[in-house]
């Protein structure tokens, strides 16, 4: 099992989580999952902590500003290239499923071009793009998107959120406790 993480659930994870793991035990199991690439962050997800709520990620997780850890650890993964599995379909889905109809109607076609395009360039596609990249080269492993998100948009935004975009192109969600209950080798107990 392989999972990708937004930056929202890193961001839940430092805030949220390790203030209360006075052990450590948690900093160590998600190092760990890092380092035997069981967790996947690409490089869109770094960019955004670097800036994220002062880049408190990269503070609290220090071992993701480490190049002998990164390098040992492949990663950031590089999706400055990355393409979709089949361009032509995956382009029409863009235009027509991942859009918000009444948002697209308010805008230029000159805006709406715009918005796909930083759209397209966005740390959320590049996660839903390396997962059907994923899915296409290991057909046999499971690859699982994490974020908080929820599928509901109420933000008035052009396209819809991850968990909406995941069901409609066959990539399974996860939220960030789900996904630490999917991790069976670690017993979390707050005291």
């Amino acid at each position: 099992m392989k999972v990708v993480i937004d930056t929202n659930s890193l961001l839940s994870l430092v805030r949220y989580y390790l203030p209360f793991d006075k052990n450590s035990v948690l900093f160590n199991f998600i190092e760990g999952l890092i380092t035997t690439g069981d967790i996947i962050i690409i490089d869109k997800i770094l960019e955004e902590c670097e800036y994220t709520s002062k880049g408190i990620v990269l503070k609290t997780l220090g071992y993701l500003t480490d190049k002998s850890f990164l390098k040992a650890s492949k990663l950031p993964v590089n999706t400055e290239y990355i393409l979709p599995p089949a361009p032509a379909k995956f382009y029409r889905l863009v235009d027509n499923q991942f859009i918000n109809g009444v948002i697209k109607n308010r805008l230029t076609p000159v805006e709406y071009e715009n918005r796909k395009t930083d759209f397209l360039n966005s740390a959320d596609m590049r996660l839903i793009l390396f997962c059907l990249n994923f899915k296409k080269e290991y057909p046999f492993e499971d690859i699982y998107l994490v974020t908080e998100e929820t599928e509901e948009s109420n933000d008035s935004k052009v396209f819809k959120k991850i968990p909406a975009i995941c069901k409609e192109v066959g990539i399974q969600t996860l939220s960030l406790p789900q996904m630490l209950e999917k991790f069976d080798k670690i017993d979390l107990e707050f005291k």
